[in-house]
């Protein structure tokens, strides 16, 4: 799958469309035009990164109301709002909706290029993220339920012999389960498992409790 960031471009202008796709090109980014808000949700993937540049006095349904439905079509582009019509009411229903950026015409080409480049790199971050997490519950998935056990208090700062206590178990156990859980979660040191426990909703918010008495190494 192509993962070259693309700029999707909504404007029912034709010149604005042309002289958008040069500007963008410039800076040797792909880019993609669109003259309605039908147009780019009939085309768009939402696997494909970018992000979108969005007129918000379009033909049908306005700039603004692609923007509130994008959640319903899980489309997590950043957008880049451009208007002529720059009134207050206006860009605090966009920034409501979702909008990451706001930019009245005319606009200055180095603002809207510098905008684009910050919210690609967002977007790449984000799926990056979304990418490792679901690569976690991947491998958490492996893990029996004692294994979660002992993944769970081993991240907190739990000591072989205070994880056998708590779970009424030899340390000869624990040890066992603790190897193993190493391994499905592909964790070469407890300190990226507890790296990796940060981006799991159920341990997450239980902070480690490190004490002299805990191992720090696998």
């Amino acid at each position: 799958m192509d993962t070259s960031p693309t700029v999707f471009v909504v404007d029912d202008d034709g010149e604005v469309l042309l002289s958008l796709r040069r500007l963008i090109e410039s800076v040797e980014l792909r880019v993609e035009t669109f003259c309605t808000t039908d147009e780019f949700l009939q085309s768009y993937d939402r696997s494909r990164p970018g992000c979108l540049v969005l007129d918000i006095r379009l033909p049908g349904n306005s700039g603004l109301d692609l923007l509130e439905q994008l959640p319903g079509q899980e489309i997590t582009l950043p957008v880049i709002v451009l208007t002529g019509y720059g009134d207050v009411p206006t860009a605090v229903r966009a920034l409501k909706s979702g909008a990451a950026d706001f930019i009245e015409k005319p606009f200055s080409s180095q603002v809207l290029l510098d905008s684009i480049q910050n919210h690609i790199e967002h977007d790449r971050q984000q799926r990056s993220e979304q990418a490792e997490r679901l690569e976690l519950l991947q491998r958490l998935a492996r893990l029996t339920p004692r294994e979660r056990e002992v993944m769970e208090l081993v991240v907190i700062g739990r000591a072989n012999k205070q994880v056998a206590a708590e779970l009424g178990c030899s340390c000869k156990t624990v040890e066992v389960h603790r190897s193993r859980v190493m391994e499905k979660m592909e964790a070469g040191s407890i300190a990226e498992l507890v790296r990796m426990s940060l981006l799991n909703p159920r341990t997450a918010s239980r902070k480690p409790s490190f004490n002299r008495e805990t191992p720090i190494h696998s």
